[in-house]
């Protein structure tokens, strides 16, 4: 279903920079930033705003990868195997999400995002 948005151009660029900017700072940048805001924002529904965010961030990815390989940051192995894991991850949680209510959504996300706080604070 297509819903009408709320934000306007520039305030989705403005989340794009945003995101940009952690993703490049923190490694974080989709599902922390770019959803939230959205939802906010946009008034997108949490779904529109996952699916919107998985759309965005292979730029956004692309090009802080590239930018931490040239200061060889990365390791490639590890990323190949990441991916390998994740295009099989991947379609099965978009499937799972699209079961999945509004509301049980964002207690999913929201709890994901509590908990990996927490965690990397306590580590």
């Amino acid at each position: 279903m297509i819903q009408e948005e709320r934000g306007r151009p520039g305030q989705f660029l403005a989340v794009g920079v945003l995101s940009g900017l952690f993703s490049g700072l923190l490694g974080v940048g989709g599902g922390i930033v770019i959803v939230p805001l959205l939802v906010i924002v946009a008034g997108m529904s949490q779904h529109r705003a996952h699916a919107t965010s998985l759309a965005a961030i292979v730029p956004i990815a692309a090009v802080g990868a590239i930018t931490f390989a040239a200061e060889g940051e990365v390791d490639a192995g590890v990323a190949l195997l990441l991916a390998a894991g994740s295009l099989l991850g991947a379609p099965a949680g978009a499937r799972w999400m699209a079961g999945m209510s509004e509301g049980a959504l964002k207690a999913w996300f929201g709890s994901l995002v509590v908990v990996v706080g927490v965690v990397m604070i306590l580590r």
